[in-house]
């Protein structure tokens, strides 16, 4: 595992990083500090910080030291500069989309993403004119070709939802390099304990923190880690990064803030203004779930692997989008990438056509028919009729949700049971 930000492993970061006993009371957990607004020592100091001269705490919707506990953790587990912690990981990505953009300007995303991204990026277009070119995410010819001269990011995951293919970070990120736009990677599926999109030369990566991070379903979060690798100085495309601020003194982000100049910017905007904050509670269930998440990735995926290599010999089975397991044309990208397993959450299709997956979700037992993902227990879902229902059919067969299609998102049970619910549920669908 890398050690970005200092000599030790990722596991032991997972459990320490961010975080010190607390000191006004020796408390060895971080505290939830359930409350919405801090005491100035003097109005100078209020001033400062207010005007970015200080670092401080000042109102717990911009920051409060439980969340900022959480975004020095993710930060460092990332390897980015710094992080923005946030209500959800919808809100994750509309700031950053309203933080690079303006109405007019446009940019490339995957047509493969989860179903509320794309719904999201839809209704932005329409009803705030953010143009988005669609491109498919496993062909790197597909997104060059989407460019054009008024792009300003590209927007991909690293493992896709729902089908888990393990996309070609480096080839995408060589695009955006030659273009000079920042390439931004939700890292939802895979963590940063499979992949590290900085180490493939992503620029901004965020999270539904929900999901793997959180890992057992409580609660909705987001984050934003800023690279700091993207050159916005002087880049007048990027106003909030690169122009004057006149309501802060006329500061300039990208040079008072040249290592994270991003971030702050979607501090400011994104939380200052916008508002989609984030409890301290939950971000306290959130650094708790942070500091099992190797043990808990690591099972994951051996029981994925496990799941996905069975149902591939199913004869009720016509397929299985599982890139790690032997057979699968994705498998020399998913070792190159995350070699440690393709994450554990993929798609199987049912010979049986639609009526057969929704007989197959309905006699799950040991699932849950949920429509999140990464928990520890085993989740199932019919997304043509749930996360993809606003999809043109035509879309969802792209995208490789057509009728016959179950999302599964296996979890931390042992493996034989998963596997003995999936069949006898396979065999109530026939």
């Amino acid at each position: 595992m890398s050690d970005h930000c200092n000599k030790t492993g990722f596991a032991t970061r997972a459990v320490h990083a961010g975080a010190a006993p607390d000191p006004a009371t020796g408390a060895r957990t971080t505290p939830i500090y359930l409350t919405n607004g801090f005491v100035f020592d003097d109005p100078e100091e209020a001033a400062d910080i207010f005007a970015l001269r200080k670092i401080g705490f000042s109102y717990s919707r911009g920051s409060n030291p439980t969340t900022a506990a959480l975004e020095r953790r993710v930060t460092d587990l990332e390897g980015g500069t710094m992080s923005v912690a946030i209500g959800s990981g919808q809100a994750a990505l509309l700031v950053i989309l309203l933080t690079l953009m303006e109405s007019g300007d446009e940019y490339v995303a995957a047509s493969r993403l989860f179903g509320g991204s794309l719904g999201l990026m839809r209704r932005l277009e329409q009803r705030h004119g953010l143009k988005v070119h669609f491109a498919d995410p496993t062909d790197p010819a597909s997104v060059a070709a989407a460019v054009t001269e008024k792009t300003k990011a590209i927007v991909v995951e690293s493992i896709v939802n729902p089908c888990g293919s393990v996309v070609d970070l480096q080839a995408i990120s060589a695009i955006a390099r030659r273009h000079k736009v920042p390439l931004i990677v939700d890292n939802t599926l895979a963590s940063p304990y499979l992949i590290r999109p900085f180490e493939h030369g992503a620029d901004i990566v965020f999270h539904s923190t929900s999901k793997f991070l959180g890992g057992h379903g409580q609660v909705i979060g987001g984050i934003i880690t800023d690279g700091g690798s993207f050159d916005w100085a002087g880049d007048a495309r990027y106003p909030l990064i690169s122009a004057p601020w006149g309501d802060y003194e006329g500061i300039v982000l990208a040079e008072a803030f040249p290592k994270n100049a991003f971030a702050v910017a979607a501090r400011l905007y994104g939380l200052r203004d916008l508002g989609p904050g984030i409890s301290p509670a939950t971000a306290f269930l959130t650094l708790t779930g942070i500091e099992t998440l190797p043990l808990r990735m690591a099972r994951h995926c051996a029981n994925a692997k496990a799941v996905a290599q069975h149902l591939a010999g199913h004869p009720a089975v016509a397929a299985v989008s599982y890139p790690s397991i032997e057979g699968h044309p994705g498998k020399a990208l998913a070792d190159r990438y995350s070699p440690e397993g393709a994450g554990s959450v993929f798609t199987v299709a049912l010979k049986g056509g639609d009526q057969a997956a929704t007989r197959f979700i309905a006699a799950l037992k040991l699932f849950s028919h949920i429509a999140n993902i990464g928990e520890t227990r085993s989740l199932a879902i019919h997304p043509a009729t749930t996360t993809h229902r606003n999809m043109p059919p035509q879309e969802r067969a792209k995208a490789g949700v057509a009728g016959n299609v179950v999302r599964l998102s296996i979890g931390l049970e042992d493996a034989a049971d998963i596997i003995a619910d999936l069949d006898q549920a396979l065999a109530a669908a026939s």
